[in-house]
């Protein structure tokens, strides 16, 4: 008999198919997860390839992403992962750090506005220093003690408790930023930072970073331009009053204090100029990936349906609905994208754990598996659309044919 279908139907129905005239349907076929597995077991080969190309694209999607969350944490982790709910920067600035200073003036007219509970200045600035016999650029925050602006992720060691003290970023602790180590700094004096705590995720634009008093910042400022007449904080760290919210606060902010930016620290990470750039290029591949997942499966099924049209043909002649072969269909996508899932999400957390660490951290954020999961499973589906028509369109009738054997 030409086709499979034919048969695996006879034979799990104990039907004999000497002949179209003695073929008998049952009155309760077995569940179409009898048939959808045992044609999966009959072509481990074609079913075994496709798993495996679905698996290497789930692969590359989950990767992909963990690549993400890893440029993002190393360029602006030091801001997502301070304790300030609201960050005022200059508004010439464009949300950019680096480019942000505040008048004293302004400092005042910020503390000052109502619904504000807190605030505090914050200092960021790169420097050349000796570390590890090394030296190396590393970005300095300086918050005061205790108030806004502190790392929130501490894994080890504490805080600083005064001048010269610091909490550094734990990717860097093998570059002579563990906790011990004294990171001197290249300038008139050369002031010393003794690292007490590690934290993690505060990297700043991909490089070691130390959280300082701000009395430290203030100091090694002027060890660096010490012809400064004064020393200006980059940003204001801002806590609103309770129950108020924040963002009626970051708009009351910008309305009272000319010159002035705010924004939440979310905004505050999702704006920056280098992030903001790194996404976009991130989601045109992830979008073309997944593209990929959904035209692969897709047009395999497709070409199998067309493959396997005459023994449909002959399975929808002798009583199978329509419904129990789509079903069929559905249960074979889910299950090589299930299989293929699984390769790719083992093979993704194999080589991270694996990788060299380097000057970029990759990590893999497991709230993104799930949902890129179901995305895939989805467009996966819609891919199936296709061989699923072609198979809501046999015409049982055709069997009885020769246009049915060309089927």
């Amino acid at each position: 008999m030409p086709g499979s279908g034919l048969c695996l139907w006879a034979v799990m129905e104990n039907v004999d198919i000497g002949s179209l005239d003695t073929i008998r349907v049952p009155s309760r076929p077995y569940g179409c997860r009898v048939l959808a597995l045992r044609e999966m077991l009959r072509s481990k080969a074609r079913f075994g390839l496709l798993s495996g190309a679905v698996g290497l694209l789930v692969f590359l999607i989950l990767f992909q992403q963990a690549l993400l969350s890893g440029l993002v944490n190393d360029f602006v982790g030091a801001v997502d992962n301070q304790n300030a709910p609201v960050l005022v920067f200059n508004e010439q600035a464009r949300q950019n750090v680096e480019g942000s200073f505040l008048f004293a003036d302004q400092e005042t007219a910020v503390a000052a506005v109502d619904g504000v509970a807190e605030a505090g200045p914050i200092g960021q600035n790169t420097y050349t220093v000796d570390a590890g016999a090394e030296l190396r650029d590393a970005v300095l925050f300086g918050y005061e003690l205790g108030r806004l602006g502190e790392p929130q992720t501490l894994i080890e060691g504490r805080l600083p408790a005064g001048p010269g003290e610091a909490v550094a970023s734990a990717a860097d602790a093998d570059l002579g930023f563990d906790i011990g180590d004294t990171v001197v700094v290249i300038g008139t004096g050369n002031p010393e930072i003794t690292v007490v705590g590690l934290a993690d995720s505060i990297r700043w634009s991909v490089a070691p970073t130390l959280f300082v008093s701000y009395e430290t910042f203030e100091s090694t400022q002027r060890a660096v331009n010490p012809d400064a007449a004064e020393v200006l904080a980059s940003l204001m760290a801002v806590a609103p009053e309770p129950g108020l919210d924040i963002d009626v606060l970051t708009d009351r902010i910008d309305a009272t204090v000319p010159g002035v930016e705010a924004l939440t620290r979310q905004e505050a990470v999702d704006q920056n100029p280098g992030v903001e750039g790194v996404r976009q290029s991130f989601n045109i591949i992830l979008g073309l990936a997944f593209l990929v997942v959904t035209l692969v499966v897709g047009f395999f099924f497709l070409i199998l349906t067309v493959q396997k049209a005459q023994a449909l043909t002959l399975l929808r002649a002798v009583g199978a609905p329509s419904s129990y072969l789509v079903k069929n269909v559905i249960i074979q996508i889910l299950l090589v994208l299930g299989l293929g899932s699984a390769i790719g999400v083992l093979a993704t957390f194999l080589v991270v754990a694996l990788a060299p660490t380097g000057d970029l951290s990759v990590s893999v954020d497991a709230g993104t598996v799930i949902p890129t999961i179901v995305g895939l499973a989805f467009l996966s589906l819609l891919g199936g659309i296709a061989a699923i028509r072609r198979v809501l369109r046999i015409d049982p009738i055709m069997a009885t044919t020769s246009a049915g054997a060309a089927t």
